[in-house]
């Protein structure tokens, strides 16, 4: 479990992040909503400890973030950035090894290779193994790195999962899998699960919790399926109630993405 407790964040005089409550629970999976500029990114920063907030803590599994060694961190969570840039001619596979670098001081290379070898399978990307990581289409770059995150993580339980806009650059068919891969591997591992994203369908019908982020405050926090509705998109996005209803209808009409 995650506890957010009255964090803040600024970066020179612009408040990021104002007053943050929130909590995540074990075996479900999050969602982080909100338009852009809200501070949702920011967010899940503090929450895998790559930015330390002005004011309030994050605590993980009830012990303060910043007690965690950057070793113990990384082998309890991992983390899929929004963008990575990898410019240097690493493999696929290289790529998804680097996800098993907290482990390997145990020098047991045939685990790591076996771990790499089936996120890769179950991202439809072991053909990829030998490639050139950066001549990868973005999509195909994105279906590596998701490997990598669950490599990580892959032989631990009540391990985190942290996600910025998974699934940006997928067609419809690696989306409805790397969706169908995070509900499979939440519920087996019983993994803690918080997304970034912007796509409402796919938060609406995979997730179990959504908070929306506006101005850098949580504005609304609930079951998925209870809190993407109208109203609240009207005011969180902005938008004509009849355009946001249109919305809602579609996502509620749409099968698992």
């Amino acid at each position: 479990m995650i506890s957010v407790k009255n964090i803040s964040y600024r970066i020179a005089q612009q408040r990021i992040l104002d007053d943050i409550n929130a909590l995540f629970d074990a075996g479900k999976i999050s969602a982080i909503l909100g338009p852009n500029g809200a501070g949702k990114s920011t967010l899940l920063q503090c929450l895998t400890g790559a930015l330390k907030p002005d004011y309030g803590c994050v605590t993980l599994d009830g012990r303060n973030l910043e007690a965690y060694s950057l070793v113990d961190l990384s082998k309890k969570r991992a983390v899929l950035s929004q963008s990575i840039t990898v410019s240097f001619p690493f493999t696929a596979l290289e790529i998804v090894l680097m996800g098993r670098s907290p482990f390997t001081l145990n020098n047991n290379s045939s685990v790591d290779n076996e771990i790499a070898h089936e996120t890769l399978d179950l991202m439809d990307a072991w053909h990829l193994k030998d490639r050139s990581f950066p001549t990868l289409s973005g999509g195909e770059q994105q279906r590596v790195q998701f490997a990598r995150v669950l490599s990580q993580i892959w032989d631990q339980k009540n391990a985190y999962l942290f996600l910025d806009e998974p699934t940006s650059a997928l067609d419809l068919k690696h989306q409805y899998k790397v969706m169908e891969i995070i509900q499979n591997q939440c519920v087996e591992k019983f993994l803690t699960v918080i997304i970034v994203m912007h796509d409402l369908n796919i938060a609406y019908q995979n997730t179990d919790t959504s908070y929306f982020i506006k101005n850098g405050q949580v504005q609304v926090f609930g079951a998925s399926k209870d809190v993407i509705c109208s109203d609240i998109l009207s005011d969180i996005y902005d938008l004509p109630l009849s355009y946001a209803a249109q919305h809602v209808n579609y996502g509620r009409n749409s099968s698992h993405v």
